[in-house]
């Protein structure tokens, strides 16, 4: 599904949320909550950081948005995210109410919006995502690629130094 230029402008608010997880060492992910053409919520991964495992951006985000509009269901909001949600985010999406859900790039290992599950349209929840994905999608790609190879490289030097 294509997107629009307000799409690939919230995708880019996204991209700097990953852009401050890559600085801090996180797996550079990035989220924002958009509700009437402006941004109410805004995450980046902070799971190292934080030593929580349910720190993704894409929750970070949710949780931000939920304070600001005072509600838990997030009707009429577009989770804008850089990376395909995990089953953990997609089950935040979904008992949020978000109605869009717009990606940058798959995540061939655990997304599930479409790679290993189809969670946003799966009949047996009461609630549908629609999702939009590849918004930015050699970017977002790109940015995780590079990160994963530095580390790689860090730890193979690590090991030769021992």
């Amino acid at each position: 599904m294509m997107g629009t230029e307000r799409d690939r402008d919230f995708m880019e608010a996204a991209y700097a949320e990953a852009l401050v997880a890559e600085q801090l060492g996180e797996v550079p992910v990035g989220a924002v909550v958009v509700y009437a053409d402006q941004i109410v919520g805004r995450g980046h991964n902070l799971r190292e950081t934080s030593n929580d495992p349910t720190t993704h951006a894409e929750m970070i985000a949710i949780r931000q948005a939920a304070a600001e509009l005072n509600s838990w269901r997030l009707l009429d909001c577009t989770l804008y995210v850089t990376l395909e949600p995990c089953v953990m985010c997609m089950g935040a999406i979904i008992l949020a109410r978000i109605p869009r859900l717009v990606y940058g790039c798959r995540d061939p290992r655990v997304g599930a919006a479409g790679s290993i599950y189809n969670l946003a349209e799966d009949e047996r929840f009461n609630h549908r995502v629609e999702v939009t994905e590849g918004i930015l999608q050699h970017q977002c790609s790109q940015q995780l690629s590079d990160f994963f190879r530095r580390l790689r490289e860090q730890k193979k030097e690590q090991k030769s130094n021992k």
